[in-house]
């Protein structure tokens, strides 16, 4: 196997991989990184250092070659949680994680030498130019209200209704407690995210029908102290893979949704709903603005920071033009 050259590499006994993605995690937490950042890194680091050890080499020693054989093992032999072929972005994840941490390496006068970004030349930016881009799977207000409607458990009704009403992310759902809904102005208060810009979604009378009875329900389940909106397993907060499972099993079986196919578009998961919310209401006729205030998209510009659309004007342009899907 190839190797980075030994001048390339501090003439210290090198610590092992375990401590140096230690050292680099707590790197990202005095910078103030946001937690769900550093996990990942930490998660594919983790995933690269144990490919390496069975090669017989390390993340500071990895050369070309072993870059070339982890490519190959994301691309033929890694499968992400739900069982399915990493996607190109996911591959190409792996390799910012490590170039990241081969920057911090060179910091830290480990290495002096970062060979990611030029791999990436060679290997992901070319093979991506040559792949059409995948567009998420879009479905019609009909087959909403269909997969709304298709299953009997009301968590998992109200789940998909607020994701279709509200276009919020998965992370966003997830991290809801009761006392972010605001009934009387008709909206659910939001915990601060990276991407998102806004605070505020707004909800219709479907939606807060189904919230209602939801919460009616949840006191048979969820666990003392828990102040979580949804509820997963023992009570406690819903997690991840299982809002996933909710969304993309119940589209499976009403045939929106193909997790056998290789094809982005054939899947439908929790995003599907934020595309689907944004669509039907650009079709509706809200402005740009209003989209962009209701998506949180992140405020790129000077102006964008003081051009804010109050709450209140937002769901007075929102209830007329969010879909109607016969929840009630």
């Amino acid at each position: 196997m190839e190797r980075v050259e030994t001048t390339n590499v501090s003439s210290h006994p090198l610590p092992s991989d375990a401590q140096l993605i230690e050292r680099y995690i707590k790197y990202y937490q005095r910078r103030g990184s946001p937690k769900s950042s550093w996990q990942n890194y930490e998660s594919r680091l983790r995933i690269i250092s144990s490919f390496l050890s069975n090669l017989g080499s390390t993340l500071p020693l990895a050369g070309k070659h072993e870059l070339e054989a982890l490519l190959d093992y994301l691309k033929e032999r890694r499968h992400n949680r739900y069982g399915e072929p990493l996607s190109d972005k996911n591959i190409s994840n792996y390799y910012t994680a490590l170039s990241g941490f081969y920057n911090f390496l060179i910091w830290e006068e480990v290495t002096q030498t970062n060979l990611v970004p030029a791999f990436k030349r060679h290997y992901l930016n070319t093979y991506k130019k040559r792949v059409e881009p995948e567009g998420r799977k879009l479905i019609s207000v009909e087959e909403a209200s269909t997969l709304i409607n298709s299953t009997l458990d009301l968590q998992e009704k109200t789940i998909m209704a607020i994701f279709a009403k509200t276009g919020v992310r998965k992370g966003e759902l997830i991290s809801m407690d009761i006392d972010d809904i605001d009934w009387r102005l008709g909206g659910i208060q939001l915990k601060p995210k990276r991407k998102r810009s806004n605070r505020k979604v707004p909800f219709d009378d479907e939606a807060a029908v189904l919230l209602g009875r939801w919460l009616k329900v949840r006191a048979d389940y969820v666990a003392n102290g828990e102040t979580a909106l949804f509820i997963g397993d023992r009570g406690k907060r819903i997690g991840r893979n299982i809002v996933y499972k909710v969304v993309s099993g119940n589209a499976e079986r009403v045939g929106l949704s193909d997790p056998s196919s290789a094809r982005l578009e054939d899947h439908f998961s929790p995003h599907c709903f934020r595309h689907f919310l944004t669509t039907e209401l650009r079709r509706a006729g809200m402005s740009r603005e209003f989209l962009k205030e209701l998506r949180g998209d992140s405020r790129r510009e000077a102006v964008d920071v003081y051009d804010h659309i109050p709450f209140s004007e937002l769901r007075e342009e929102y209830l007329p033009l969010v879909p109607r899907l016969g929840l009630l």
